[in-house]
């Protein structure tokens, strides 16, 4: 794999470390009054999201990572974890629970997933940014609250719950930011 010198690292490049692939959410240059320029960086590990700082002098290099970015689909969940699909090559994966985390809150059968793979394993999921999904359970509005921005929880189809609006009833379809679990809006059909 090639190298990427301490001039070249900016935010967004997977490198190795510690035989362990990492993202590079910062890099600051910093030039001392005397002295060698320092890079600067901030480190996410790709496997268990650990963050790490570290300094560099310019000169030294790091190895980069060999990840890739697909799109793929999710398919079903069993006793080893999460199944995806990669769209390309129709090959099977298997992501555990804690892998995926709380990602999979809001995460339906056959839906369009982003995977990334490091040496032909896949290591992380991404969820699609909105879902929509049909309230399975909310309590009807109270009479007369008429105050703006009043909220209730609803549970949708995967037993989550999110915070709607109270003109929301059971039954129908609303769109889900599936990262931070927010109601987006209802969906008309």
């Amino acid at each position: 794999m090639p190298n990427f010198n301490a001039g070249d690292f900016k935010k967004g490049i997977k490198v190795i470390l510690d035989n362990e692939p990492y993202e590079m959410l910062e890099c600051n240059f910093v030039k001392p009054g005397k002295g060698q320029a320092l890079y600067r960086t901030r480190l996410r590990n790709l496997l268990n999201g650990k963050i790490l700082d570290r300094t560099y002098r310019s000169g030294e290099s790091l190895e980069a990572a060999d990840v890739h970015r697909s799109e793929g689909q999710y398919l079903y969940r069993d006793a080893t974890g999460y199944i995806f699909m990669d769209n390309e090559s129709y090959e099977q994966y298997s992501l555990s629970e804690e892998t995926c985390g709380d990602r999979t809150k809001f995460l339906l059968e056959n839906a369009t997933c982003g995977l990334l793979f490091w040496n032909g394993q896949l290591i992380e999921m991404t969820p699609p940014q909105h879902v929509t999904m049909e309230v399975t359970f909310t309590e009807p509005a109270a009479r007369g609250d008429t105050a703006t921005n009043v909220t209730k929880p609803a549970t949708v189809e995967t037993g989550e719950t999110v915070n709607v609006p109270a003109f929301v009833e059971q039954g129908d379809k609303i769109k889900i930011d599936a990262l931070t679990g927010a109601y987006v809006e209802r969906v008309r059909s």
